[in-house]
């Protein structure tokens, strides 16, 4: 049984090292240097023990700063032909391509865009365009792998609506046939909009209030 625990805690931990986002990676490490701590101990490998119980406890550390500190976020504007969004979107477009096809984005055209900008480092960006009076289809919602806690959507979605109102756009609806990005329009408060599906996606809809 002991010689199972090890190997329980060799793959949680190798498991924690493939993760992208930060946070889930501190977590699951903490889950896994806690298991090799106790194994060690069973076994009498106080080096073992000792270590992955400092692993642990560095892991505590780390999600604490992370759950109390500040962050601070922005947006702002894109510029037109920006060079700087084309590196972004050849950097990303692998992982891009899973929620949103790259080729059909035309920034300069849109009627919303900006980054996101979370502690003065650009971790996303917003296209949109309207669809009729009041409505504005979500072309691009994407957040870098390493910052998807929700805390970007809640911030563009709640504290700052009123880029969206003062357009003009009461609701926003959006496009999805990824699993993965339909948890997350749930999460920020989107609904099923059956009468608007297309091309075997499904519409998801959110109505912002002043």
């Amino acid at each position: 049984m002991l010689e199972y625990l090890g190997y329980l805690a060799s793959i949680v931990v190798l498991i924690s090292l493939i993760m992208s986002s930060a946070k889930k990676l501190r977590w699951i490490n903490l889950f896994g240097s806690t298991i090799f701590s106790i194994y060690g101990f069973l076994i009498g490998a106080l080096p073992v023990g000792i270590m992955n119980a400092s692993i642990a406890i560095i892991n505590i550390y780390y999600l604490y700063k992370m759950y109390n500190t500040k962050d601070y976020f922005k947006t702002l504007a894109i510029d037109k032909k920006s060079e700087y969004l084309k590196y972004f979107l050849k950097f990303y477009e692998a992982d891009i391509n899973k929620y949103f096809p790259t080729a059909n984005i035309d920034v300069d055209n849109s009627d919303v865009n900006f980054y996101i900008l979370r502690n003065v480092v650009p971790a996303g960006f917003f296209v949109g365009n309207k669809v009729k009076d009041g409505v504005l289809r979500i072309d691009f919602d994407y957040v870098v792998p390493t910052y998807r806690d929700f805390k970007m959507g809640h911030y563009i979605f709640e504290d700052k609506k009123n880029i969206f109102l003062d357009k003009g756009f009461t609701s926003l609806i959006t496009y999805t046939d990824n699993e993965k990005h339909e948890k997350y329009l749930k999460r920020m408060g989107f609904y099923r909009h059956d009468e608007m599906d297309n091309d075997n996606k499904v519409c998801y809809r959110i109505d912002l209030k002043p």
